[in-house]
């Protein structure tokens, strides 16, 4: 692996950091991925070993406004046909689940300042085995209506979860496995 990310106290460490005493530290490779008023912005953020259930996510995230939603899921591929073809016979997905959950949190407040319109925000990730055809994340947007900002808001909170949540990913398949690193590199304004 080329590179190892820091996280001081569940947010990014730099070099210029100073650790605190009583600090904890993390090391983990680049991933793969505020306070939130639910009276007005209802949200869910969690990481998930069992089966995701979409109505309930929608449930969780429309209000008495709502009137479109979009959702994002991500799936377990079993064949990849660009970049470098291949046969996934599954996958295997680990977080540092306290840091997730706040970086989770903090996709939804740099979408809900691009897109104020957006109400309600919900980012679920599985880990665990996953076989080929099981939905691994989903990403979640409610708003009054589909041209708010909802699509856009989805595709946004995939791509930032990729780069700054740490989640990872091992790819099993046929010819071994292999842990899938992002190319993301997290900067300072990635913090909180």
């Amino acid at each position: 692996m080329g590179t190892t990310l820091v996280s001081v106290n569940k947010e990014f460490g730099f070099d210029e950091d100073i650790i605190p005493d009583a600090a904890e530290v993390a090391l983990f490779p680049p991933v793969s991925g505020g306070a939130i008023d639910n009276s007005i912005h209802p949200s869910m953020f969690k990481i998930e070993e069992g089966d995701l259930d979409l109505n309930d996510l929608v449930e969780q995230i429309t209000t008495a406004s709502t009137g479109a939603a979009c959702v994002f899921t991500g799936m377990v591929r079993g064949i990849t046909r660009r970049d470098n073809p291949h046969e996934t016979e599954y996958l295997e997905y680990e977080a540092y689940q306290d840091m997730a959950t706040e970086k989770m949190k903090q996709v939804a407040e740099e979408i809900w300042e691009k897109w104020p319109s957006v109400e309600g925000i919900a980012i679920v990730q599985r880990i665990g085995h996953l076989d080929t055809g099981t939905p691994t994340v989903v990403i979640a947007c409610s708003a009054g209506h589909r041209d708010s900002g909802v699509f856009e808001a989805a595709r946004y909170g995939i791509d930032r979860l990729k780069q700054i949540v740490p989640i990872w990913k091992k790819e099993v398949g046929p010819d071994g496995d292999v842990w899938v690193e992002g190319d993301y590199i997290p900067k300072a304004g990635d913090r909180l």
